[in-house]
């Protein structure tokens, strides 16, 4: 059996991902977050709440006794206020890290000191962003928080190849490119005064260029699938 935990399961990507992995008998998904859309034999509903420190340092990964491969889809993520740093509040800078950056962060954590040692295939997948390699006006929580996770996951990986060398934890964060999800629904709500650049994701709604939840997490599945394929740990689906 594979065992999977995705976090935001309930929507966007997330819920694709997850959907597409339970058309195999073989995988057993573990969902995390704040609400369930999905309802599977087997598909575990853990409701969870990235903002809230606590709950995400308790958590306890479950042990698996017939596990030939587990995987940690660190998926949610949030936009944050979409304003200018001095009129952004300070509680959204906060949450913005805490779900994009800090908790990613120690959910690998736990998950390290959970399976680290297993004689099995074991993969980190952190959904990072094209903002995270690339600075946009009004988006400095969420392009630092995901230039955060990006650079976790680039030293967990070689921490990896350096101790554990017998059956090393492979780390990619991926940028999943422009999809149509509810994050952009906010970002096109966003006020020109405070996002200047707001009227180009209109047109990429408009113009049908957003990719599909479903796509993308084809594409994703794909590396998840062969990872041995991908030598680098960032990685960007669109190319």
């Amino acid at each position: 059996m594979n065992y999977f935990y995705i976090t935001g399961a309930s929507r966007g990507i997330g819920k694709a991902i997850a959907l597409q992995l339970l058309q195999d008998k073989n995988n057993y998904v573990i969902g995390l977050s704040r609400s369930n859309s999905i309802e599977h034999e087997r598909f575990e509903f853990v409701k969870f709440d990235l903002a809230n420190y606590e709950q995400v340092a308790n958590y306890q990964f479950i042990d698996i006794l017939d596990a030939e491969k587990v995987v940690l889809i660190n998926n949610a993520g949030i936009i944050g206020g979409i304003k200018h740093a001095g009129n952004t509040d300070n509680k959204a800078i906060r949450d913005t890290f805490m779900v994009n950056s800090i908790s990613p962060a120690v959910l690998m954590n736990n998950f390290l000191k959970t399976y680290a040692s297993l004689a099995i295939e074991k993969l980190i997948v952190n959904i990072s962003s094209g903002a995270g390699r690339h600075a946009i006006e009004s988006w400095a929580s969420y392009c630092a928080s995901k230039s955060a996770l990006d650079m976790f996951s680039l030293v967990v990986n070689d921490e990896q190849k350096l101790i554990n060398k017998a059956y090393p934890v492979k780390v990619f964060s991926i940028a999943p490119g422009i999809v149509d999800t509810q994050m952009q629904d906010t970002i096109r709500e966003a006020d020109k005064a405070d996002f200047a650049n707001v009227e180009a994701f209109i047109s990429y709604k408009n113009n049908k260029q957003l990719a599909t939840p479903e796509k993308t997490a084809d594409l994703l599945i794909g590396i998840i699938s062969n990872p041995e394929k991908h030598k680098d740990v960032l990685l960007d689906v669109r190319g």
